[in-house]
């Protein structure tokens, strides 16, 4: 008796931890961990204050363009963690990098900083095997409001979910890249 309670564990075991078909996506961070000092004199701070994204694409599902008009929000190709959180900890990682010398966070750093708020309307792959990376950021620097665009389309060199994914960090990178130059210029 003993001996079938143990097959009868072991099948329940095994049924549980039978794979469910969903793969999970984390953007890659930013390989080369900068220190920065709060506080020198000529330190920038920038404080990254939000980084927001549409319904559509604040779900788990990775979002695929399949028409000019139609959208399809993946169920077994999910995000790891919530993709405006994702954004937000890549774009510090790689603003951080992008400007030496300045204090980049996604928390406040004392009363005088720049302030960074970005709207990502667009961060999907499409059926044209190119992936969209758009929106606008808004940067509070010593009270003055600058506001850009932006929309970056690069085309995936291999097909499948991790290469998009890769694609759209990629073109994530490029989008900070864009902003660390336009900071350089207002300071």
């Amino acid at each position: 008796m003993k001996k079938w309670l143990l097959i009868v564990a072991a099948l329940v075991l095994t049924a549980c931890s039978s794979d469910d078909g969903k793969t999970y996506y984390q953007l890659p961070q930013s390989s080369t961990p900068t220190m920065q000092a709060v506080g020198q004199p000529g330190t920038h701070l920038l404080w990254v204050d939000q980084v927001s994204v549409p319904d559509y694409l604040a779900g788990n599902g990775v979002v695929y363009q399949t028409s000019d008009v139609q959208y399809v929000i993946a169920s077994s190709n999910l995000w790891a963690s919530p993709l405006d959180q994702q954004l937000r900890n890549t774009l510090v990682s790689n603003l951080s990098s992008a400007l030496p010398g300045w204090v980049v966070a996604s928390q406040p750093l004392g009363s005088v900083q720049d302030t960074l708020s970005v709207n990502v309307t667009g961060f999907h792959g499409r059926y044209d095997g190119k992936v969209i990376v758009s929106g606008e950021w808004l940067l509070n620097h010593q009270g003055q409001m600058i506001k850009r665009p932006f929309h970056v389309e690069l085309k995936q060199q291999v097909d499948g979910y991790d290469a998009m994914v890769k694609t759209l960090a990629q073109a994530w990178q490029q989008e900070a890249q864009s902003i660390a130059s336009q900071l350089t210029r207002f300071n």
